[in-house]
């Protein structure tokens, strides 16, 4: 590939600039990886395993859920297995993290995960999930070979979460994370979002906790990513304020040995370290221009980031009978255009017409 000129746009992402890179005939067929106009790679591979969840979080779906996707339009463990098997065999895919929805609702996730860990080359394995349930998969996904898991934490209030998730399972959590623990899917990570008037309150209750039990916690800004479309700018606690309502309690200094490359979350010290906790400003702290996520969806659509309002249609081919040359082509066309950024603080920004719970964290 020849040389790529960039420079950083408003939203802190690579944008091609005259003299920059010119896709020459058969470029990207031939590429061996995951590369986009801007010279990102895909490394990480984000694929859901359903879209279903056993949560109502009004920042994802409302209380009575959504409309899940019919059983045969879900990819098979089998399907499952040979997309992921492509992406590490053949375009250089690193890590797989299975979402959902909430994954732990797949019946054949700890044979999904098993059939993950024996890819050569080995990939990291992790698991985004509520928690509810992992006290008791824990132990047989560290067995198939999960390396840790992200849990969902918004709150410790009990009354709280009931008005969060329209659901009494706070307890089913908080056993779900030091079940983990247990089992060795360290780091436990919990990702918090804080929401104006809820739970902003909360920051330093949940640090504290994490700081206690040894869960490395990370807050995330509120995404324009619910069912519901209800999100709004003035409602989101932004990076800026999580970050000043923890210096309130907390000694924080930027993470200077922590080299973040193409991670979400911005670390900071506690107290000198080696404690941290991270921050993850998706709206106004993009960190587009050092992405290299690529998602999967439960039905199999790839998908080139989570704003992206065009998918590409690998299920269908797949049991058309296409070849693992022809899905690698499909793969890498649909990475190759991917937009410089999310452009969420562009005035023609649309948000995706699917929610998070149907793309996949």
């Amino acid at each position: 590939m020849g040389r790529i000129v960039k420079h950083r746009n408003r939203l802190g992402c690579p944008t091609a600039i005259p003299g920059g890179p010119r896709r020459a005939a058969g470029q990207q067929e031939g590429a061996p990886v995951l590369v986009d106009t801007f010279g990102r790679t895909a490394t990480d591979l984000r694929v859901s395993l359903t879209d279903r969840c056993n949560l109502r979080c009004s920042y994802c779906m409302p209380p009575e859920g959504l409309d899940w996707l019919p059983k045969p339009e879900l990819l098979t463990d089998d399907e499952v297995a040979r997309l992921v098997g492509l992406a590490v065999r053949d375009l250089g895919v690193t890590e797989v993290r299975y979402t959902g929805g909430e994954p732990l609702l797949r019946r054949g996730l700890p044979g999904i995960v098993r059939h993950t860990a024996e890819l050569p080359p080995r990939p990291q394995i992790s698991l985004t999930t509520n928690g509810i349930g992992l006290d008791r998969l824990a132990g047989p996904l560290a067995e198939a070979g999960l390396d840790r898991v992200n849990v969902s934490l918004d709150t410790l209030d009990r009354g709280t979460f009931k008005r969060l998730a329209h659901r009494d399972r706070l307890d089913d959590v908080l056993k779900g994370l030091a079940a983990a623990r247990a089992a060795g899917l360290e780091p436990v990570k919990i990702n918090a979002v804080l929401m104006r008037g809820i739970n902003d309150h909360e920051a330093v209750p949940l640090l504290r906790y994490c700081l206690e039990h040894g869960y490395r916690l990370r807050f995330i800004e509120q995404m324009p990513l619910d069912a519901q479309h209800g999100w709004t700018r003035e409602n989101m606690i932004t990076a800026d304020e999580i970050l000043d309502r923890l210096s309130a309690e907390f000694d924080l200094a930027p993470d200077a040995g922590h080299d973040r490359g193409s991670a979400p979350a911005e670390s900071f010290l506690i107290g000198g370290g080696p404690e941290t906790v991270g921050v993850i400003g998706s709206v106004t702290r993009p960190f587009c221009g050092a992405c290299d996520r690529v998602r999967l969806t439960a039905d199999g659509q790839v998908r080139n980031c989570l704003f992206a309002t065009e998918e590409s249609n690998l299920r269908d081919a797949l049991r058309a009978g296409a070849t693992d040359t022809e899905l690698a082509d499909r793969w890498r066309k649909a990475v190759w255009a991917k937009r410089a950024g999310h452009g969420i603080d562009d005035p023609s920004f649309l948000q995706p017409a699917r929610p998070m719970s149907a793309i996949g964290g």
